[in-house]
């Protein structure tokens, strides 16, 4: 057993092997939903309160923006007590298929060959026959050669990708599903070495025909005593994937996730059809208004071209429709191709009616009047308006065939045709996962280490990976809203919506920041008073608030992940504008993939936390002329020692910050024994 293994097991907080049913008692699930109760009714009783009674207009731009942080944070814990209601612990599961075909990959690009390769052979080593694949989006020569001896699949992109979008991860998973054949594929990242039984212990979930994914909790061993960076997230994987899995909507996180075939390539084929609607879709606005700009042509006022035009203005209105109501679109765009043929022909034969008629009146011009001159220039003239004249709106017609003949089945504008993993962000993972549950598809959340990761050994490389998160997550949200979504279940889309949620704390955190600092500095309170109202209502809410995750979490730490997710509020803000702006705007998003090593630096890194350093530095001469003003100047005590005991609480918040830059990288722990026992063997 490495080394990694072995630290991971004893901190990680989750279940080791052999444990695998994490069943919840039903006392305690009586429990936490009474405190659930108490806990949303007290807030909202507060909530409600401070918009009715409490908000001091005169100060609105600071008064209502706290309210609004408050609604906010309400929102939030009722959110989050809904993921909690139906928190579920799970028996072992049955023993798997020993017919079933698995492939391992293992995603890289660009890291060491030792690390990729330690993990893959690793892989290799999992119990139940599988095929390993190293899927190496960097197509280094070096990891193929050491795939190759080591015995191991290797996968890089074809040609077909070059100057096509890659969609990162996505974009290499897809390209691996291309090519290989297992039912069941894992996924791990390139630092996440598998233990011997991660498929004798998740495998047995897929009995059930209806199971799409099995997710398991990523568990970092290089991280030590305290988490200075954050890296464990021991709520996340625990208590709340338990209780999103109660409600079948246990999320994919992008490695140490077993999926099922069929159903990543039924969701690659639904999002072709998809893809293709659009397609159709686009094409028949264009021909929409294509015939819209015809019909005001003078040609098409009246006769054969206004009619041919309506027909076929017409045929494009029922083809949305049929579109509409589920017809298939190769009926349709048959259908519409016959129409506008019919009116082609028709405008045709008005046309060469119409010279025939013209032509029979220059002859019977020229037997009257014979060759003279002004016969002569008659004719030319005639021949000449011909040639100029306005013969019918045609052209619109053979530009909405052309249109039609676009639309092209094997999307030319992507590497391949059928790309399953969602490639609508730089997260594949969320929207993968929720596609999945919108086609009907289960997810199982196994609560059990079976794989050992390493996380960011500096802050600059977690910074990174927590911006990339976020911008992943909105995206999503904004280009496919979990709440709109009507093939999802109310309670996933609400599952979905409250992790997207809260990422926009970074908004509510700015205005928990200031609201101190405004009173300490101006004497502004944003609340019309400090009265034994506002004490009756708002003490009791945050007591149930702070039972509430102390009673979910079930020993689990929560503090640094409070911590940071305040912390962080530069990070969330730029997050949701850099990802509106990509979404919007089309401004791109740079992928970065998280270093495994720490990177190089001189010192602490106090340029990531800049903004953060200034709210501190307010946060400081706030408190000291608050306190100058509650000695000295005999200010009103309550209002005052409370903002003092706020702005400390958030000082307490942020200095979370000075261990995460003075950060130097995982040190393992070496006892005297082992280290006398490695000097004796290197003197021997």
């Amino acid at each position: 057993m490495s080394a990694r293994r072995k630290d991971s097991r004893s901190k990680s907080g989750v279940s080791g092997p052999g444990t695998g049913s994490t069943l919840v008692s039903p006392v305690r699930m009586l429990f936490l939903r009474i405190v659930v109760l108490l806990t949303v009714v007290l807030g909202v009783n507060y909530v409600g309160w401070r918009w009715i009674d409490s908000v001091n207009w005169d100060a609105w731009w600071i008064a209502v923006p706290l309210v609004a942080a408050e609604t906010y944070s309400l929102i939030d814990v009722c959110l989050y007590g809904m993921t909690m209601w139906r928190a579920r612990g799970r028996p072992a599961p049955p023993a798997p298929d020993p017919t079933a075909t698995v492939d391992i990959f293992i995603t890289t690009y660009n890291e060491s060959v030792e690390l990729v390769i330690e993990t893959a052979l690793a892989a290799k080593a999992v119990r139940i026959p599988h095929s390993t694949w190293v899927l190496d989006d960097g197509d280094c020569p070096e990891m193929r050669t050491a795939a190759g001896a080591a015995g191991l699949g290797y996968i890089t992109r074809s040609q077909a990708w070059n100057g096509m979008p890659r969609h990162a991860k996505a974009g290499n998973l897809n390209n691996a599903l291309e090519q290989t054949v297992g039912e069941y594929i894992l996924i791990l990242d390139a630092d996440q070495i598998p233990r011997p039984e991660i498929l004798e212990h998740t495998l047995g979930y897929f009995r059930d025909e209806s199971v799409a994914l099995v997710q398991t909790p990523q568990v970092f061993s290089n991280v030590p005593t305290g988490d200075p960076l954050g890296s464990q997230a021991p709520l996340f994987y625990g208590p709340i994937q338990q209780g999103k899995d109660g409600w079948n909507a246990a999320f994919f996180c992008g490695s140490n996730a077993v999926l099922r075939r069929e159903a990543l390539m039924q969701l690659g084929i639904a999002g072709y059809v998809r893809e293709i609607d659009r397609s159709v879709g686009r094409a028949l606005r264009t021909a929409s208004r294509a015939i819209a700009r015809a019909r005001s042509h003078p040609a098409a006022r009246d006769g054969a071209g206004a009619a041919a035009l309506g027909d076929v203005s017409a045929a494009i209105a029922h083809a949305r429709t049929a579109l509409t109501s589920g017809a298939s679109i190769g009926s349709v765009t048959y259908d519409l191709h016959r129409a506008i043929d019919e009116a082609s022909r028709s405008l045709v034969t008005s046309d060469v009616a119409g010279l025939e008629d013209d032509l029979a009146e220059i002859r019977a011009l020229a037997r009257t009047t014979g060759s003279d001159t002004e016969t002569i220039g008659d004719l030319e003239q005639i021949i000449s308006s011909l040639a100029d004249r306005e013969l019918s709106p045609l052209n619109a017609l053979e530009s909405v065939q052309a249109v039609l003949h676009g639309i092209a089945v094997d999307r030319p504008d992507e590497a391949q045709p059928i790309m399953p993993l969602a490639t609508i962000s730089v997260t594949e993972d969320m929207a993968t996962c929720m596609r999945l549950h919108s086609l009907g598809w289960k997810t199982v959340y196994h609560h059990e280490l079976l794989a050992d990761g390493l996380a960011p050994e500096d802050a600059g490389t977690m910074l990174t990976q927590r911006l990339r998160w976020a911008q992943g997550t909105m995206q999503v949200f904004l280009r496919e809203n979990p709440l709109l979504q009507k093939a999802l279940s109310i309670p996933q889309r609400l599952m979905y919506f409250a992790t997207m949620w809260s990422y926009l704390s970074g908004y509510a955190a700015i205005v928990y920041f200031a609201a101190p600092i405004v009173f300490l500095v101006l004497g502004i309170l944003p609340v019309d008073s400090l009265s034994v109202d506002f004490f009756a209502r708002f003490i009791p809410f945050m007591i149930a608030n702070q039972l509430l995750f102390l009673v979910s979490a079930n020993g689990t730490p929560t503090w640094r992940g409070q911590q940071y997710s305040l912390a962080l509020f530069p990070i969330w803000i730029t997050a949701c504008t850099t990802a509106a702006n990509n979404v919007f705007l089309r401004i791109p998003l740079a992928f970065a993939v998280t270093p495994k090593t720490r990177q190089a630096s001189t010192g602490p890194q106090w340029r990531l936390i800049k903004v953060q350093l200034v709210v501190m530095v307010l946060l400081v001469i706030a408190i000291l002329g608050g306190t100058w003003h509650l000695i000295v100047d005999g200010a009103e005590p309550i209002g005052t020692g409370v903002n003092i005991a706020w702005a400390i609480y958030d000082l307490v918040v942020l200095s979370v910050l000075f261990p995460a830059v003075h950060y130097r990288g995982f040190r393992p722990q070496i006892s005297d024994t082992t280290l006398n026992h490695a000097t004796q063997k290197e003197s021997a």
